[in-house]
């Protein structure tokens, strides 16, 4: 009852703040991303009868607090539905930097998810484990199915699971990333934004985005596709910094790619820039245009990073366990 998986994490396209039910991770609204590869997480889970108690590790160090929280409602869940009572132990790392705005959450918890069901012997399609990911973090039901993908946000397992999209776009889509150091916590940012005045306003003015969204990706449109991503990082971000708390996740960096990925634009360049929570950008362009944009936002004094569109969560070889 062992099993090792990996997953790519997601940029949000048309983004989710809110949580309508807790226990289950349900989204206000529905929600679209990409995953991005190469970067992973990797997950091996052991379930024994043999352990004293479920144990979790992180890219070396014990999960601990909300973290470990939302994993026990993954664990739990998977054991409910296999009849086992065993405990677990759960080992995970990370190729990329985690709680900067790159979505570790997503790919931690897909990955967690799909080891976990093999190793408990469960025979599930990706969006029902989706549903699964799901009740850890919402964004990871998109990571399980992998590359561009739509979640509903119904009020039950059967409304609310992910589905990939079909598309022309994955194969020219880089994603430069821009990448500005900046710890935050999601889970305080879907509180902030729900206490927002705009909030309503965002709710009311996400479903007209997200019909456009499903039209551009399915009509392999780069630019409206990338525009409407740009556009929803600002409505995203005007929810969250009109809190009670006023946070302002951006840095000056970040402003500065902003104005960059602008003027690359007005000099022809299909570029576009997104934010998830926080201060690292993610800049989409085209394979032809890469390199002159990876330049530009290098020099604004940035470590930068190239990835491309990665696939659905998978189950790996026993050769890839990480114990």
């Amino acid at each position: 009852m062992k099993a090792t998986a990996r997953a790519h994490p997601i940029q949000g396209l048309v983004k989710y703040h809110g949580i309508r039910e807790e226990e289950l991770r349900v989204p206000c609204h529905d929600s679209i991303s990409v995953s991005t590869a190469p970067s992973v997480t990797v997950t091996t889970v052991e379930f024994d009868p043999a352990f004293d108690e479920d144990v979790y590790v992180v890219d070396g160090d014990p999960l601990s607090g909300n973290g470990a929280d939302r994993l026990d409602t993954v664990v739990d869940h998977v054991r409910e539905r296999a009849g086992i009572d065993a405990p677990v132990r759960l080992e995970s790392e990370n190729s990329f930097p985690s709680n900067v705005g790159l979505g570790s959450s997503s790919s931690g918890f897909a990955a967690a998810s799909m080891a976990l069901v093999e190793a408990a012997g469960l025979d599930l399609t990706l969006p029902e484990i989706s549903t699964i990911a799901r009740r850890g973090s919402t964004s990871a039901a998109r990571a399980v199915t992998g590359g561009f993908s739509d979640l509903r946000a119904g009020m039950n397992d059967e409304d609310c699971r992910s589905h990939r999209m079909e598309t022309s776009l994955e194969d020219d889509l880089r994603i430069v990333i821009g990448l500005v150091p900046a710890y935050k916590e999601t889970q305080q940012a879907h509180e902030e934004a729900e206490a927002s005045h705009m909030f309503q306003g965002r709710l009311a003015h996400v479903h007209g985005q997200l019909a456009d969204m499903r039209d551009a990706i399915r009509s392999g449109d780069f630019d409206r596709t990338f525009a409407l991503a740009e556009h929803d990082t600002l409505s995203l971000a005007a929810t969250t910094m009109t809190g009670p708390a006023g946070w302002v996740y951006w840095k000056p960096e970040t402003l500065a790619i902003f104005e960059a990925v602008r003027e690359l634009r007005e000099d022809g360049v299909p570029v576009y820039f997104s934010t998830d929570t926080g201060a690292t950008v993610y800049v989409n362009t085209t394979v032809g245009y890469v390199d002159r944009v990876e330049e530009t936002v290098f020099d604004q004094g940035v470590e930068t990073m190239t990835w491309e569109v990665g696939g659905p969560s998978e189950v790996l070889d026993e050769s890839d366990a990480l114990f």
